[in-house]
């Protein structure tokens, strides 16, 4: 008979273990401590909480949030078992480089004219980076079982793993009022320290999945999170495979390590899609028909939306296009021509732009099983 593995049997071989990392040189949680572009966030609304901001409307759930908590499952390590990151240290591009292959991936973000880039080489085994960029107090989170690299507003709380999952999902929980919140979700959903009265979900902004050489050819400038985490941790080794090439728990094909809330196999489990969703409603564009056609028409609640394809970044964006604009893509120069001639880049047309970012599908499907789907 064939034994399942487990989160914690993959994480006791990583080095000295990630479960027990978290009291490694006397540093724990802390209680204090980029997405392309600012626009591509959601509003935020003030709650008069201690918690983290909050979003001017809740986002979609696949079941009640009870039920969501009843689903939860231990990911094998403790509360705070995988340590976050709560007070990172920053190095050069040029410091940085000689520790990368052009093609590992980075996740890139730019806010107030910093841009800054977080290896997954160094937050698999961390999860979350309580940052402040640019003097904003925010959170860049990391799931490796459903390869969602997000970024959330954290206020004056910071954000821990919870040592539970949903989906495969990372669950969070903010310090100041102890809930949870499940990062694709992006929405609370009661605790066992915290029985959460009402559904609220966090502020967002885009953090971008992309590789070294392309983020540091687009911002030469960029700062790296540096691998003085505070933690003996071997940055060099991943526990669950490897991105570059791509293998392990990420091939496609494999697997998930924990139940999955959908088996739908439209695509593999492990593929790429560009997911959006807003309090309406959900769509998904798959990662490789995006690369092929550059751009992809949708819809997204009722509401025509065009999917983006920016080639220096190999990422894509969610354009709201209520009046079914045309556009051209030039694939020569990777810009995208309006209807009137004008030339724009991808992460700039003159339309509303939705948050989306990289997820793999069995996350995604499970999580929106009604998405709207542009995925072959």
């Amino acid at each position: 008979m064939r034994r399942r593995t487990t989160r914690r049997a993959v994480l006791a071989g990583f080095g000295a273990g990630v479960a027990g990392a978290a009291g490694c040189l006397g540093r724990g949680p802390a209680a204090g401590g980029s997405g392309s572009t600012s626009t591509e966030s959601t509003p935020t609304t003030s709650t008069g909480r201690a918690g983290p901001p909050t979003s001017d409307a809740a986002l979609p759930l696949p079941s009640s949030p009870a039920s969501i908590r009843e689903q939860a499952v231990s990911g094998g390590p403790p509360k705070d078992g995988i340590p976050s990151i709560d007070d990172p240290a920053f190095e050069s591009a040029d410091e940085a480089a000689g520790r990368f292959d052009p093609g590992d991936p980075v996740f890139g973000l730019t806010r107030g004219g910093e841009a800054r880039a977080y290896p997954q080489s160094i937050l698999v085994s961390h999860e979350i980076c309580n940052d402040v960029v640019a003097g904003e107090p925010v959170s860049v989170t990391y799931c490796p079982l459903t390869g969602t690299a997000m970024g959330f507003e954290r206020g004056d709380t910071t954000f821990g793993v919870s040592g539970r999952l949903v989906n495969n999902n990372l669950i969070m929980y903010d310090r100041a009022t102890e809930t949870w919140w499940p990062q694709v979700l992006a929405t609370a959903v009661p605790g066992p320290w915290n029985e959460e009265p009402e559904t609220r979900s966090l502020a967002e902004f885009r953090v971008v999945w992309t590789t070294w050489e392309r983020w540091s050819s687009t911002h030469p400038d960029t700062t790296v999170l540096s691998r003085d985490t505070g933690f003996a941790k071997n940055y060099d080794r991943d526990p669950y495979g490897s991105y570059n090439p791509r293998r392990g728990y990420y091939a496609p094909e494999s697997s998930p390590m924990f139940a999955s809330l959908s088996d739908d196999d439209t695509l593999p489990p492990k593929a790429v899609v560009l997911g959006a969703r807003t309090p309406e409603g959900a769509v998904a564009f798959g990662k490789d028909r995006l690369r092929d056609d550059r751009l992809v028409a949708g819809d997204l609640a009722g509401t025509p939306v065009l999917a983006v394809y920016d080639d220096a970044l190999d990422t894509g964006y969610v354009y709201r296009n209520p009046d079914e604009r045309d556009f051209e893509y030039d694939a020569d120069d990777g810009t995208v021509e309006g209807p009137e001639g004008e030339v724009h880049d991808p992460d700039s047309l003159p339309l509303d732009r939705v948050l989306a970012f990289d997820a793999m599908w069995f996350a995604w499907i499970g999580f929106y099983p009604d998405t709207e789907r542009y995925v072959q």
